[in-house]
């Protein structure tokens, strides 16, 4: 761990756009084949979420205050690669990016079974929940424009986020202009709901502030966005999931059903919340064959 945190204090670099100490993992910490640094940042973005802070990085691999957009790029091994590229969002109730578990770890997988990832660290909303959507949807146009070098179809291109991040994939999802929207997306124990029953209030508080309306909270909640142009999606939850009630994806599965849209939902009997990524987990194997089987449809879908 010592030595760890030793080689991290060598990745820290200064950002002279805006002065900000930006955290830039190495490949060797990431597993990335490539990095694309600095995207963009607060200054050069449409929009900053304001944070003056420098961004730190804890011991659980957890990233605070970012305010520098980056990829981490896991190229698909030509030999088995599909064409499919996935744009991964890593959660953390958009307070924080859980950029191992939720990041790397999934990055990894999708890359071993010749998909190539594209992880975002996104800069939190800090209350402008506009932030974090355009990092990712410029990602998306990023994996589309630039997926050629690594032998990405452009019209094979999806979105992958958990807890938080999947709010994030599928606000990508529902209000991106319908010719930018993803092709296809998995949301893994995804925040959707603001409704009082069925919401992670966490992540609603740094999107959109604690004084948010009611009518705020029913706009961005997005059962509520679903549209015939909305991708196939696939979702993945624990029915014990304590931390993002398992109503607020089943409230997004019956809008996708009613607007006739593919999907499907799997409720694994036991896992909390947290679990993409670890390996350890009782039903890991059967999450990532149901990632595996969905991504096969997709790639062969009409």
């Amino acid at each position: 761990m010592r030595r760890a945190l030793i080689v991290l204090v060598a990745a820290v670099v200064t950002s002279l756009a805006t002065a900000q100490k930006a955290i830039v993992l190495s490949l060797e910490q990431s597993g990335a084949d490539e990095i694309v640094e600095n995207l963009w940042n607060n200054t050069t973005a449409p929009h900053s979420n304001g944070i003056t802070a420098d961004e730190s990085l804890n011991e659980k691999c957890e990233l605070e205050n970012t305010t520098q957009t980056d990829l981490y790029i896991y190229k698909a091994d030509p030999a088995i690669a599909t064409g499919q590229a996935v744009v991964v969002v890593p959660g953390g109730g958009y307070r924080k990016i859980c950029i191992k578990y939720d990041g790397f770890e999934v990055a990894k997988y999708l890359r071993s079974i010749g998909i190539t990832a594209v992880l975002v660290k996104y800069r939190l909303p800090n209350g402008h929940y506009e932030v974090p959507l355009e990092d990712a949807q410029r990602a998306m146009h990023y994996t589309r424009t630039e997926g050629a070098k690594w032998g990405v179809d452009p019209a094979q291109v999806g979105i992958l986020g958990s807890s938080a991040g999947g709010y994030l994939a599928a606000h990508v999802s529902t209000v991106t202009p319908d010719e930018q929207k993803p092709a296809f997306a998995i949301l893994i124990y995804p925040v959707i709901s603001g409704t009082t029953h069925s919401t992670h209030h966490g992540t609603f508080n740094h999107m959109l502030g604690k004084g948010r309306t009611d009518a705020e909270q029913e706009y961005f909640s997005l059962e509520n966005r679903v549209t015939a142009t909305t991708p196939p999606t696939l979702l993945l939850l624990a029915d014990d999931d304590l931390t993002v009630p398992t109503t607020s994806s089943m409230r997004y599965y019956k809008a996708l059903c009613r607007f006739g849209i593919p999907a499907a939902m799997h409720v694994f009997p036991s896992g909390g919340h947290g679990w993409a990524g670890h390996n350890e987990y009782r039903y890991a194997d059967p999450a990532k064959e149901a990632i595996a089987d969905w991504l096969e449809i997709e790639k062969n879908r009409k």
